[in-house]
């Protein structure tokens, strides 16, 4: 029997080993994961997966009203500034990460470096508090969705139990409405038949069943999708990643051809570079990237963990950031080109129907399909369009989160029915804590995870400590050595230079201006929250934020030696880590000077290996 050694003494020992001085060291070159950890069945399941997660909702409901109000066409010189100097070089980074390590959030950084695993738990935080809130979006659009098979929309009449007879006027523009004190059957629908919403958020009310379903019906779905792992998700993603694309070209091509499409196109791209001067512009811009492209989410390293070693992930990253930006613009169009319409119709400017965020999906767009030849067929396009777009999100976040805790206790969770037992126990707790979000008063505290939760804040706090760790202690050149490993050659050395400098220097600025620019959140501009409901906010984003300070404090305190042995302890990979040629040869030079003095007749090593039995016959 043939024992194989790999020549490893050039290097320190991993700071976080969990085996003993006598175990053999690990390879150096990548092997394949464990049939139990799974892998992409082909790219195909890979690139449809990233695709569903990064263009989602933000893309229809948030990039055009920001381009709207950001100065039109001029908010795309801010936006790819941003793209190229911080969006680009994260996800790519986040992406590489995951494929060389072939690790979840978390296990990923603690092999690159220990003192910064803190950053994987940052990400999985702000992953978690997502899963909660982001789903409840979903059972909105169900439920409208459900409400689109009839003839007469439930929101296109005054003539419901729930609207409030005189004050509701179903035509007349917001201006009329409001000297009339009245509102819209569609505004009325969604407050009082699909929020219920009280006068506060310590006016919790009770529980709308209606919406409870639909949460259940979105998370029973969302399990299936991802209880068999990449098996499932792969196939999954063939039907959930593209189906939203034949509805957007659907309601595209419908919006274009409606009276007064060209009023809101020209709102959506008219550029008044005067804009580009107002500093909130360039911060609209900086937290676009950031919600857009899912990074510092850790999901992005969890999908990129599936891929085969040498998938070329560099190129995957750049067709699936175009992609995403392509999306986005193509669906300001699909977008605008009917607010345009519904200006048209009321004959009222666009700025009284340009609504973002959950007000574009289900007040806007609502009273706009109202308004067209058969408005249900348009409704249930744009509702399964969201439902979908919602959905692929939701999924991959919670296999981020599930993939990060299997790989740090693979002995737990990989033995059979484990996993699928695991993701259940997520998806219970995370239905039960957005149950609140269905209350009279949920509608507040869902503003309040959405402002503070997941944060552009938040964000781009762990992007400076990503960047940071990779490029300055970890090494860029060094991750350019593994990336080249892994695809064959070195990518251009932009995207190198944005890690060293310009990422973090950008995404720190933001953050300093995010604070100094900090405004209380406020719903819908008129509600102010009571001083705990801020309190509660604050204490959602320090949540995650505080994760990276807290974590390598302890680390520090708990390992032994002088603060700079602990520190370069600290900062040291693990050997667990696939080795690059360069390092190989590294290794295989030291060896061959050792090995000469040793024994002349030992035969050469092939690929890093030497045949122990074998030295010794020679010797």
């Amino acid at each position: 029997m043939k024992f194989l050694v790999f020549l490893t003494s050039s290097f320190p020992p991993p700071p976080f080993s969990s085996s003993s001085s006598s175990a053999s060291p690990p390879s150096p070159h990548p092997s394949p994961p464990s049939p139990s950890r799974g892998q992409w069945g082909n790219k195909i399941e890979f690139v449809l997966s990233v695709a569903g997660e990064i263009i989602g909702l933000g893309n229809v409901w948030r990039f055009p009203y920001l381009c709207y109000k950001n100065g039109g066409g001029a908010f795309f010189i801010p936006y790819l500034i941003f793209l190229f100097a911080c969006g680009i070089p994260v996800f790519f980074l986040e992406t590489a990460l995951g494929q060389y390590t072939s690790q979840g959030g978390i296990t990923c950084w603690r092999m690159i470096c220990p003192l910064f695993e803190g950053v994987g738990f940052a990400t999985q935080v702000i992953v978690a508090l997502l899963n909660v809130y982001y789903i409840v979006v979903l059972a909105w659009a169900i439920f409208y969705l459900s409400n689109s098979f009839t003839w007469d929309l439930p929101w296109a009449s005054c003539n419901n139990t729930w609207n409030t007879g005189r004050q509701c006027r179903e035509r007349g523009n917001s201006s009329i409405n409001q000297r009339l004190n009245a509102t819209s059957p569609v505004i009325e629908f969604w407050e009082r038949r699909v929020l219920r919403i009280s006068s506060g958020i310590d006016q919790i009310g009770s529980l709308n069943t209606d919406l409870v379903i639909c949460l259940a019906v979105a998370w029973v779905v969302c399990y299936f999708c991802i209880w068999k792992g990449v098996k499932s998700t792969g196939k999954v993603v063939y039907f959930t990643a593209t189906f939203p694309y034949i509805m957007l070209v659907v309601l595209l091509i419908r919006g274009v051809t409606l009276p007064g499409a060209y009023l809101g196109i020209q709102f959506y791209l008219y550029p008044d570079l005067g804009r580009l001067s107002d500093p909130q512009v360039w911060m609209d811009a900086g937290t676009q990237i950031f919600f857009s492209y899912a990074i510092c989410l850790g999901c992005l390293t969890a999908l990129g963990s599936y891929n085969k070693y040498n998938n070329n992930c560099y190129r995957d990253c750049l067709s699936l950031c175009f992609l995403n930006s392509g999306t986005s613009f193509i669906a300001g169009f699909a977008i605008f080109s009917i607010l345009g319409f519904m200006a048209f119709e009321q004959n009222v400017p666009i700025s009284e129907v340009a609504e973002s965020g959950p007000g574009l999906a289900f007040i806007a767009y609502p009273r706009a399909v109202s308004m067209m030849p058969f408005s249900p067929l348009w409704a249930c396009c744009f509702f399964i369009m969201i439902c979908f777009l919602g959905l692929d999100s939701q999924f991959v976040c919670v296999e981020s989160l599930v993939t990060s805790m299997v790989d740090m206790y693979p002995s737990t969770f990989r033995r059979k029915n484990r996993r699928e037992l695991f993701i259940l126990l997520i998806a219970v707790i995370s239905f039960l804590l957005g149950l609140i979000m269905l209350t009279e008063g949920g509608m507040y505290i869902f503003q309040l995870f959405d402002y503070y939760a997941a944060s552009g804040m938040c964000l781009l706090f762990v992007a400076v400590f990503e960047t940071v760790c990779i490029a300055w202690i970890y090494g860029a050149d060094r991750f350019y050595d593994n990336i080249e490993d892994m695809i064959g050659y070195r990518p251009g050395p932009v995207i190198k230079y944005c890690w060293l400098f310009f990422t973090p220097a950008t995404c720190l600025g933001t953050f300093a201006f995010s604070l100094i620019k900090y405004t209380p959140l406020k719903y819908n501009n008129e509600y102010t929250y009571p001083w705990w409901g801020y309190g509660l906010g604050w204490i959602l984003a320090l949540s995650s934020m505080m994760c990276i300070p807290l974590f390598a404090a302890v680390k520090i305190y708990y390992t032994p030696g002088t603060l700079k042995e602990r520190l370069t302890f600290l900062c040291t990979p693990s050997l667990d880590l696939p080795k690059s040629k360069l390092e190989q040869e590294k290794l295989l030079a030291i060896f061959a000077a050792d090995g000469d003095s040793l024994c002349q007749k030992a035969p050469p090593t092939k690929d890093g290996y030497f045949p122990v039995d074998e030295k010794e016959s020679h010797c």
